[in-house]
């Protein structure tokens, strides 16, 4: 393949998905110039190894697998140690989690990223990736390299915090009538 030819195969296959790898990249970091070097450091990988990427597969999860790569790779530069996150006992966890009314549908969608942004790295990566980007679980779990149990335990422990997090947003806000309103993940 020519050069000339991989450039244009490579941006036709890739580029279609900057923004849903940006806004991934936003919501895992919070900070909008670290999201960017990210998207550029994401791409950077993919030019260099395009050349194993077999065309007519997915694109969108290799390139979100190489995403996720690279944010756990800075991760650990950043913050000097390894990525590997530790998992909570499910006991443990459950104790800490109390019941929480379902959720209102009158906040606002900061309201909702704020919540979002309030769940631990390890449950909000594949919240965001089974919930918004719509990844199946077999994605997510090559994605992030962790196995597909892994990927339901979080998705769920996840969703839970979520929904405890925007009960207590619905109820700062004064809204009381929690009865007829669906719930994230119900």
């Amino acid at each position: 393949m020519s050069e000339l030819s991989k450039e244009k195969t490579f941006e036709a296959a890739a580029m279609p998905h900057i923004d849903d790898l940006f806004r991934t990249a936003l919501r895992v970091t919070g900070n909008r110039s670290e999201a960017e070097d990210l998207i550029q450091e994401t791409y950077l990988q993919a030019w260099k190894s395009f050349h194993r990427f077999e065309l007519g597969t997915n694109c969108r999860a290799w390139l979100f697998k190489i995403l996720f790569h690279v944010i756990h790779h800075h991760r650990r530069k950043w913050f000097g140690f390894n990525s590997k996150l530790v998992d909570v006992e499910e006991g443990q966890l459950e104790n800490t989690i109390a019941y929480q009314p379902p959720v209102p549908q009158h906040i606002s969608d900061e309201d909702v990223l704020a919540a979002l942004g309030r769940v631990p790295l390890q449950y909000r990566e594949v919240i965001l990736l089974a919930d918004v980007e719509e990844f199946s679980y077999k994605e997510i779990a090559e994605t992030l390299s962790i196995p597909i149990g892994t990927v339901m335990s979080r998705l769920s422990r996840g969703r839970k915090i979520l929904r405890a997090e925007l009960a207590e947003a619905a109820s700062s806000l004064g809204v009381r009538n929690f009865d007829a309103v669906r719930t994230v993940g119900a």
